[in-house]
């Protein structure tokens, strides 16, 4: 992230060279991903989903999100690009940077029926985002940090630049909620797949090329996030707890049994491990 201009400027220079930059774009596509969500949820919860403003507002959102990773992935490339040796990655591990995956998955959701779960994962992801950009760029560019008199600890009795505490206050709120919120996340996505999953079982129309192309997504999220890996462990665990018990009809037990056995035969056979460098997993890279 481009560091604020510099102080010396005027607060309108300031304020125009930010505007400038593509992180500044990135920021208002987040932004505006957040305030159409938030409208939509009005129209979900007084039952008005379907009204004009309603589809505007998901529909935005998801063109608000698929600008945030575009700039993002686009960036990636420039940066490569000016690198000059450093080759260009091919398709597979293309697909495997979390920031494209995002980026299509925000477009099949653009193109698809509303399903208004979706738009939560990128709705946690654009707080974080949003603050994250405030606190480093936004505050410094308004109220650049004040230079503190130095004590006399201070070695070489240099000034200390003090922070906004509106910057230390938003500081504070990321670290303490973002593995939490990450986790939500991970939660969401895989809930996500189940009302998918259901979609297609009722033969909704275009649900089971989406549950496809869901499965995908998820599969390859399983691979890249500690945080979804601790998610379906914590469900897996759930459902051992509830098999194991005494009542449960032995059907049951080998049907979960068997629902297990297929599924870490599923994971093992669609590992993109073996065809693309390995990242490890709590690579957080998705902006």
């Amino acid at each position: 992230m481009a560091p604020p201009p510099p102080a010396s400027m005027p607060l309108g220079q300031r304020l125009m060279h930010l505007a400038q930059t593509l992180q500044f774009g990135w920021f208002v596509g987040h932004l505006t991903l957040l305030f159409c969500s938030l409208r939509y949820s009005l129209s979900y919860i007084f039952f008005n989903y379907y009204s004009r403003w309603a589809r505007f507002s998901y529909r935005t959102a998801f063109v608000a999100a698929a600008a945030t990773y575009g700039i993002v992935v686009y960036k990636a490339y420039r940066a490569r690009a000016r690198a000059g040796g450093r080759q260009q990655p091919g398709p597979l591990a293309l697909l495997g940077d979390e920031n494209v995956q995002y980026l299509l998955m925000a477009l099949v959701w653009l193109f698809s029926r509303q399903i208004p779960l979706a738009l939560l994962p990128f709705t946690v992801y654009s707080v974080f985002h949003v603050a994250t950009y405030t606190r480093a760029n936004l505050i410094p560019t308004v109220q650049p940090p004040q230079q503190a008199p130095a004590t006399g600890a201070s070695p070489g009795g240099r000034a200390a630049t003090k922070s906004s505490p509106l910057a230390d206050t938003i500081g504070r709120f990321v670290k303490e909620y973002y593995d939490a919120s990450m986790t939500l996340v991970a939660s969401l996505e895989i809930f996500l797949w189940f009302r998918v999953l259901f979609s297609a079982i009722i033969f909704t129309k275009g649900s089971w090329i989406l549950l496809a192309i869901y499965t995908i997504f998820v599969r390859a999220r399983y691979s890249q996030s500690s945080f979804v890996q601790g998610a379906v462990g914590q469900g897996v665990a759930r459902v051992d707890a509830l098999v194991a018990n005494q009542s449960t009809p032995p059907v049951a037990r080998q049907g979960w049994e068997t629902v297990k056995r297929l599924g870490r035969q599923a994971t093992e056979a669609t590992d993109l491990n073996r065809y693309v460098g390995a990242q490890g997993p709590g690579m957080k890279k998705a902006q």
